[in-house]
């Protein structure tokens, strides 16, 4: 039997993802839609529709805590690790743009000053969006410290 093509299995993880998302709306009678996708070889789930703000939290923290969860239950029924994301309300495309220009600042800053710059602590998905800004606008980042105060340093150039 011919392993499933990695397009079909994250259309399949989606697909399980949504399942449970909608699941817990409905025991939490919510309003809500879910739109599945697969984006950089993941599963991306969006739940729109409704007023669904409660469901992200100050930071993010709900919506962190969600996608955990939800990853959690695709890998009970499937026994792969999940790598699904989750959005909501655009939360994190919004929260993307507004990394990028951080990113894009700071490198402006480092470029003009050649001395490192530090920024405050991020979860792993800022982390991630930071460092690949960073990369593309031709400066390199690093990670440092634990844990949740992990933060990214942008160095200048060598």
């Amino acid at each position: 039997m011919a392993e499933k093509s990695l397009i079909a299995r994250l259309e399949e993880e989606g697909d399980r993802g949504a399942d449970y998302l909608e699941a817990l709306l409905d025991i939490a009678d919510l309003p809500g839609d879910i739109d599945i996708d697969v984006e950089n070889d993941r599963a991306a789930l969006a739940i729109v529709g409704g007023e669904l703000t409660h469901l992200i939290g100050s930071e993010g923290e709900v919506l962190e805590a969600l996608q955990e969860l939800t990853r959690m239950a695709v890998q009970r029924e499937t026994g792969e690790r999940s790598r699904l994301m989750l959005d909501i309300e655009g939360f994190r495309s919004k929260k993307k743009d507004e990394l990028r220009a951080l990113a894009e600042s700071t490198a402006e800053e480092v470029k003009k000053s050649g001395v490192s710059v530090a920024l405050k602590p991020m979860n792993a998905f800022e982390r991630k969006v930071i460092h690949d800004a960073i990369g593309e606008l031709g400066l390199s980042s690093e990670s440092e410290g634990e844990e949740p105060e992990r933060y990214i340093v942008v160095l200048p150039a060598e």
